[in-house]
């Protein structure tokens, strides 16, 4: 018994009987007198069905309302041909078929030749349309694994540079005698101004990704300190000339350090960690260190960094001064008592000034409650 069947749909016995003779060597032949027993065999034999060969005119249920019922059904004339057999040779008839999905439309009295070419050829067709379907499908599922499998394989190497950053940077923070909460600070101050730059600046270049790989990377921006001595970066007073130049090698040793670990870093974090680490100590008017860069020469990265690292300077306690009030603070760097900044970043300084002194608030609580903890426990 042939694997695929050819349903012929007419009311007349002797035309089911000829079409079904054309094509009994190649289908199983399944054969149906009106449109509701059509219907009731495509629901039973839809898996199987080559096409279907459908009459117009038939009492109780027609073939154009075959065909109506097979669109709502999932539009099953996509991917089984069905061919009108009529008698009626007007434009119209044809026009209707094809409009309510027919594949083809053979007249009455018909060829047998004809008629088995004309079949033999649309199953082809559909053949063809529903294999390269599937396997469009199946190219689909494929690539949708992988894109999920490089997009987890993303995200671990994402998070690995994470850790790496802030494994190291940890370091430097418990050396230079900083709190957990200094990291914590400077990544939001710099989150809170690059959105605020995105949003009112678009020239500048930001987007959501640029900004999470900025933020994680500004974690770096100190990591040469570890290369300064404790003589100076301990130093309670001011330093000398002499000293000075030596913390302002930590922009240089850092780079070298970030250097080291190029290959455990993925190049976009590695070189925007790079940039920040050698130039967030730059001035926009090129009065910083260590490469005088002035105006734009300078990037966004390092300069959100920049202003962000100064005002936790001031608004915390260091070594070598007491914290400013957040309002001396905000005067001292929009007035350049800290090295000029671009415009453009004063004014998202100004504008994310309350979400930055709501951070400054609130780790400066969390600091506050570890410490009564701490001193609770012993």
């Amino acid at each position: 018994m042939a694997d695929r069947s050819i349903l012929v749909v007419d009311d007349n016995e002797i035309n089911r009987g000829i079409l079904g003779e054309i094509f009994k060597d190649k289908y199983e032949i399944l054969e149906a007198g009106d449109g509701k027993e059509a219907i009731s065999m495509i629901e039973a034999h839809e898996d199987e069905l080559a096409a279907i060969l459908l009459d117009i005119v038939m009492p109780e249920m027609d073939g154009y309302a075959v065909l109506e019922a097979m669109q709502r059904k999932d539009n099953l004339n996509d991917s089984i041909p069905v061919l009108m057999i009529t008698a009626d040779t007007s434009t119209e008839a044809e026009r209707t078929s094809y409009q309510k999905g027919a594949a083809d439309v053979i007249h009455k009295p018909f060829d047998p030749v004809i008629v088995d070419k004309r079949v033999s050829r649309t199953v082809e067709l559909f053949d063809s349309k529903n294999n390269l379907e599937i396997q469009v499908d199946d190219q689909t599922r494929v690539l949708k694994k992988q894109f999920l499998y490089l997009k987890k394989q993303e995200e671990r190497l994402k998070n690995s540079n994470e850790r790496v950053i802030d494994t190291i940077a940890t370091i430097v923070e418990f050396r230079s005698m900083e709190s957990s909460y200094h990291l914590k600070r400077i990544k939001g101050f710099v989150r809170i101004l690059a959105l605020t730059a995105m949003n009112n600046y678009p020239e500048l270049g930001l987007n959501p990704h640029l900004i999470d790989v900025i933020t994680q990377a500004s974690a770096m921006h100190d990591i040469g300190k570890i290369s300064v001595p404790d003589s100076v970066l301990l130093k309670p007073g001011r330093l000398t000339n002499e000293e000075f130049e030596v913390m302002k090698s930590h922009t240089t040793r850092g780079s070298e350090v970030i250097e080291m670990i190029k290959d455990v870093q993925d190049k976009e974090y590695y070189d925007v960690c790079l940039d920040i680490c050698r130039h967030h100590h730059e001035r926009y008017d090129g009065g910083g260190y260590p490469d005088g860069l002035k105006g734009e020469e300078n990037s966004i990265a390092a300069q959100l960094t920049a202003l962000a690292d100064v005002y936790d300077a001031l608004v915390c306690d260091r070594v070598y001064k007491s914290a400013y009030p957040v309002d001396k603070a905000y005067e001292m760097i929009k007035n350049g008592e800290c090295g000029v900044f671009s415009p453009k970043i004063l004014a998202c300084f100004e504008f994310a000034r309350p979400d930055m002194e709501k951070l400054v608030a609130q780790t400066k609580a969390a600091e506050e409650a570890e410490k009564g903890y701490s001193a609770g426990a012993k």
